[in-house]
C-alpha cells in the first residue's frame, strides 16, 4: 500500500497522469524522489509510441517532430517547464539574490521567461525533427527521460536548498536523504551505463551532456540563489532534456558526414 502511494504522490506531483490523490504524510514522501523517475518512464513510453506511430503511418516529418515536442509537456502538464521559464526571468534580471528569489515567487511572467520559452521550443521542434527512428533514438533518448529525473531528485536530496519553503523544501526534508541519495546515485548510474550500451557513441554523449548540464545546475545555483529549489528543479530538467537531445542529433549528424 506505501509503494502504491509513494508512486502516487510522485505521480501527483510531477505528471499530469490521473491517478488515485493520497493524503501526504511522513511513510510516503519518505521515498517519493526514487519514484520521481517512473514519470520519465511514462514519457519514454508515449515517446516511442508516437515515433512508432509516426513511421507506419509515414507522418510528415514536422508533424512527427511536434508530437515527440509537446509529449514531454503533457505527460507532466508543463510543471517543470513552469519552472525552467521563472529561472529564466530570474536570471535575467541580473539582480541580487533577494531580488532573484523575489521573481521566483511572482506569478505573472515576464519577458524574458516568454523569450526563452519560444526558443526552448523552436529549439526542441528543430531537433526532434532531426532525430532518425532507430533503435538507439528509441533507447537513448528514452532512457534520457529517466536519467534526467533521477538525477534531478539526486540534486533535491544532496544540494543545499536556497531557502526553508517550497516544493524542493517538501521533499528534501521528508525524504530519506541518505536513502535517496544512494538509490538514486546507483539508478543515475545504471541509466547512464544503459544508454551507453545502447547508443554506443550516442550514449555517451548524451551522458556527458547530462553531466555538464547538472555541475552548471549545481554552480549556478549557488552563486546566483544560495541554492536550489523547485523552479530551479523544473530549469534543470530542461534544459538537461534539451541538451541530451541536442548531443544525440550532433552525433547523427557527425555520423552521416563521416559516413
Amino acid at each position: 500500500m506505501i509503494l502504491w502511494q509513494t508512486i502516487a504522490v510522485a505521480f501527483a506531483m510531477f505528471s499530469a497522469v490521473p491517478v488515485p490523490q493520497p493524503v501526504w504524510n511522513e511513510k510516503n514522501m519518505k521515498y517519493a524522489l526514487c519514484a520521481f523517475p517512473l514519470v520519465g518512464l511514462v514519457c519514454a513510453l508515449a515517446w516511442w509510441a508516437w515515433a512508432t506511430l509516426a513511421q507506419v503511418w509515414a507522418m510528415p516529418s514536422l508533424l512527427r517532430a511536434a508530437g515527440l515536442c509537446i509529449i514531454p509537456i503533457l505527460v507532466t502538464g508543463g510543471i517543470h517547464l513552469d519552472g525552467y521559464a521563472d529561472t529564466c526571468d530570474a536570471m535575467a534580471s541580473c539582480s541580487s539574490r533577494e531580488r532573484k528569489q523575489e521573481i521566483l515567487k511572482d506569478p505573472h511572467c515576464g519577458a524574458f521567461a516568454l523569450i526563452r520559452v519560444c526558443v526552448y521550443f523552436i529549439a526542441y521542434l528543430g531537433l526532434s525533427s532531426a532525430v532518425i527512428y532507430s533503435f538507439s533514438s528509441v533507447i537513448c533518448i528514452g532512457l534520457g527521460f529517466l536519467l534526467e529525473r533521477s538525477l534531478s531528485g539526486l540534486a533535491v536530496a544532496w544540494f543545499p536548498l536556497a531557502k526553508n519553503t517550497g516544493l524542493a523544501h517538501t521533499f528534501a526534508t521528508a525524504a530519506d536523504q541518505r536513502t535517496v541519495r544512494r538509490f538514486l546515485l546507483f539508478f543515475s548510474v545504471f541509466l547512464a551505463a544503459g544508454m551507453i550500451l545502447a547508443g554506443g557513441l550516442y550514449g555517451v554523449a548524451m551522458v556527458l551532456a547530462a553531466g555538464l548540464v547538472f555541475g552548471r545546475y549545481y554552480q549556478m545555483a549557488l552563486a546566483q540563489f544560495g541554492g536550489i529549489s523547485g523552479d530551479l528543479a523544473g530549469w534543470f530538467l530542461q534544459k538537461a532534456e534539451i541538451w541530451m537531445l541536442g548531443a544525440f542529433v550532433i552525433c547523427q549528424m557527425l555520423e552521416e558526414k563521416v559516413l
